[in-house]
């Protein structure tokens, strides 16, 4: 009696299969789907930025030595040597540190001059760049002027940066993140859902900007002791830009 009943039913499930499959097939309806939401979906990604306006609080200073047309190797040597050492020693005078003072880029390489279809050697130029860090923005100035009267002839590549920005990035990180929430919610609002907690936090801060040296000199601070030139460091922002990511509710 059971065999008969079980047969019975086995045998209506597979005419009802049967049926609903030609029904599907006949009426031309779609396979019904199950919707699942994925991670993309249930969550809210909200990029937010923060930045932090800082004053500098360190300046680079590149002082530059160059030798033109010597007789000889050895004379061109000894002249940037003099002259390096000469400012080494005032940097000294004014406070540098010695760790702060960096002597790179030295060369000396031969000067030609094309005479008669044949170059020649016409003496041997050379250089060398000292590099300066100045702990102290308010020294810059008198840095400038003491490399120059010390025999520096060019100054190059000169920054104001700030030395630890990694002490002002929390600070624009957790600026970022408020902001990122505060729009979140407006968003959240707007479209009339909730949010839960969140699930991830990634950041991308931008890489620090140097603020090159703008220096402006005195009329009479061209070589006559009339003092070094006005520094401005102006100010550097620290930004912070994170994305957030809320559950929705």
């Amino acid at each position: 009696m059971e065999n008969k009943n079980f047969s019975g039913n086995f045998l209506a499930a597979v005419i009802f299969t049967i049926l609903g499959l030609l029904t599907i097939k006949f009426f031309n309806i779609s396979y019904p789907m199950t919707i699942t939401s994925t991670t993309q979906s249930s969550e809210l990604a909200v990029v937010g930025e923060g930045k932090v306006e800082v004053t500098p609080d360190t300046a680079y200073i590149d002082a530059g030595i160059t030798i033109d047309k010597t007789s000889s190797v050895g004379e061109a040597q000894k002249k940037i040597n003099e002259r390096n050492n000469k400012i080494i020693n005032a940097l000294r005078k004014i406070g540098i540190e010695k760790a702060d003072i960096k002597t790179s880029n030295y060369s000396i390489n031969p000067n030609y001059k094309y005479e008669n279809n044949d170059n020649r050697v016409d003496g041997y130029n050379g250089s060398v760049t000292i590099e300066i860090k100045v702990r102290d923005p308010q020294l810059a100035s008198k840095v400038i002027e003491t490399v120059t009267t010390a025999g520096a002839n060019q100054i190059n590549g000169s920054r104001f940066v700030v030395n630890k920005p990694e002490l002002y990035r929390e600070e624009a990180r957790n600026a970022a993140i408020k902001n990122a929430k505060d729009q979140a919610l407006k968003i959240a609002k707007d479209l009339g859902i909730k949010l839960g907690k969140i699930t991830n936090i990634v950041e991308s801060s931008p890489g620090q900007t140097t603020l090159p040296i703008y220096a402006k000199f005195s009329a009479d601070s061209g070589g006559g002791g009339g003092g070094g030139p006005t520094i401005e460091q102006g100010s550097q922002t620290i930004t912070s830009v994170v994305t957030l990511y809320f559950e929705k509710k």
